[in-house]
């Protein structure tokens, strides 16, 4: 006698963005990163404040700021002003401004002991891995947003990313530049990437001469 075939049977899983805000990561305002610095200044949290910094000034996808170097940011015992870092989306270098307060940060925290001898600017705590990973960066950023209130599901990693451009952009409403700080190949990456419409992008075309 045959046994029929029955159909598989599968648990239900709740989607996995329940509950969640999806879609673009906000960037942080002013007031915010200011709000983060303070905190981890008093907490002497050197490593981190070190990173949060350089998040904010490298303008680096999580990937590409957890894998950076100390000789990337480091030449002759002084951290540079500015600095370049292969992108390993897009495998194009990108330069970025090390601001003093950051380059102040970053040496401060080269001092630390678990800096010795380390070849990563964010060493992992394990000794099977040589730099934190993307994941941990994503809970260290979940950490500072909520420690000033911040709702964790709006910001991630990204928003460290946007932070920076998105003043540049209110300011200066320069596109290119952006389009340059960001490391992207097409200008309809860098619109769609600060939110902005493509309408606003022409008339600030339209608006320059040459």
């Amino acid at each position: 006698m045959e046994t029929p075939n029955l159909p598989a049977i599968r648990a239900l899983r709740p989607a996995w963005n329940k509950g969640r805000i999806v879609g673009q990561k906000r960037p942080l305002k002013p007031k915010h990163v200011w709000a983060i610095r303070v905190r981890l200044e008093l907490a002497e949290n050197h490593r981190d404040l070190a990173l949060f910094n350089m998040a904010i000034d490298s303008k680096l996808r999580g990937c590409d700021l957890c894998r950076m170097q100390v000789v990337d940011v480091m030449a002759s015992g002084q951290i540079k002003e500015r600095a370049s870092v292969l992108q390993s989306k897009t495998q194009k270098p990108v330069r970025f401004e090390i601001s003093e307060g950051t380059r102040v940060s970053v040496a401060k925290w080269m001092e630390d002991p678990l800096m010795v001898g380390s070849e990563y600017l964010w060493p992992g705590r394990f000794h099977e891995r040589l730099h934190i990973s993307t994941r941990q960066y994503a809970r260290i950023v979940r950490d500072w947003v909520t420690s000033i209130g911040l709702e964790a599901t709006a910001y991630g990693t990204h928003s460290m990313r946007r932070t920076k451009v998105t003043q540049i952009y209110k300011k200066t409403g320069n596109l290119r530049a952006v389009q340059l700080l960001l490391g992207h190949t097409k200008m309809d990456s860098t619109v769609r990437y600060l939110g902005v419409e493509l309408e606003d992008a022409l008339a600030i075309a339209e608006a320059i001469e040459i």
